[in-house]
């Protein structure tokens, strides 16, 4: 077990994945409580379109993903707030858009199954020193703004229209949150690929969801159980010879089957 900490490609997995639990389960367990787990999939497909673009270009495909998929969130919280849509007829809307313009996109590239297949399914294993800065950077970013806007953040996701009566603004504040889950997003995709990011942002929050009383609790437990999964999935993935990506999120189902099991059903009075 020693032996797997010297090599460097391993300690930079390790740090890259701790960092993404920390932001997949902070910004998870805002989806999570808002009802809003469809978002994670819808924009992590939509990395998928700033991903086709950036291999189009042949620049590097978190430039341009970051910028498409901020869009996206953009216009999703522009349609929910403005229209009567549901949250998931906008997300819908926007995940087919992303998806369709990322599929033209690699039509008009030539030989991109490699990268294509690298950002579809993550490559943990190959991340760099600056993919663990900009995560870092990410995770500052993060840290920075839970003093100011966490309560406000989770006092709309108990009842939207009290926080707008006592005058918080709420509006904006999901402008803010759906960016930076967004961004959060487009640095996993490298690491955890568009099809399990969304699983890393969800079951995390959902297993804490179920044995938590307070909605404090859930948060910390996200996170933790988000860097547990992480650091056990990397482990197993190497000793028994399997996807890294796929191992955190079988790790991850696991701990949802433990909480499921624990929580019973017994309805517990969730508080903020």
């Amino acid at each position: 077990m020693s032996d797997l900490f010297q090599f460097p490609f391993m300690q930079r997995a390790f740090i890259g994945g701790i960092i993404i639990g920390i932001l997949c389960g902070y910004y998870g367990s805002f989806i999570v409580q808002r009802k809003m787990s469809f978002l994670g999939s819808g924009l992590a497909h939509a990395a998928f379109g700033g991903v086709a673009l950036g291999l189009l270009l042949n620049t590097e495909p978190l430039y341009t993903a970051v910028p498409f998929t901020v869009l996206i969130a953009a216009g999703i919280v522009f349609v929910r707030q403005r229209t009567t849509l549901s949250p998931d007829t906008s997300i819908g809307i926007f995940f087919s858009l992303a998806v369709a313009l990322g599929i033209v996109f690699l039509s008009l590239k030539e030989n991109y199954t490699v990268d294509a297949f690298t950002y579809l399914f993550g490559s943990i294993l190959t991340v760099t020193t600056e993919d663990i800065i900009i995560s870092s950077v990410i995770l500052l970013i993060s840290l920075l703004t839970t003093f100011k806007l966490w309560g406000r953040w989770a006092y709309a996701g108990f009842d939207r229209e009290i926080a707008k009566t006592d005058k918080l603004k709420v509006d904006r504040d999901d402008y803010i949150l759906n960016i930076l889950v967004a961004i959060t997003i487009v640095v996993s995709v490298k690491i955890v690929g568009i099809i399990l990011v969304a699983a890393f942002l969800v079951i995390p929050s959902a297993s804490s969801r179920l044995i938590s009383k307070t909605f404090f609790a859930m948060s910390l437990l996200a996170v933790l159980f988000g860097v547990f999964s992480a650091f056990t999935g990397l482990i197993v993935s190497y000793q028994a010879d399997l996807p890294s990506g796929a191992s955190i999120i079988l790790i991850q189902a696991a701990i949802f089957i433990f909480s499921l099991i624990i929580s019973g059903k017994s309805q517990r009075n969730f508080i903020n």
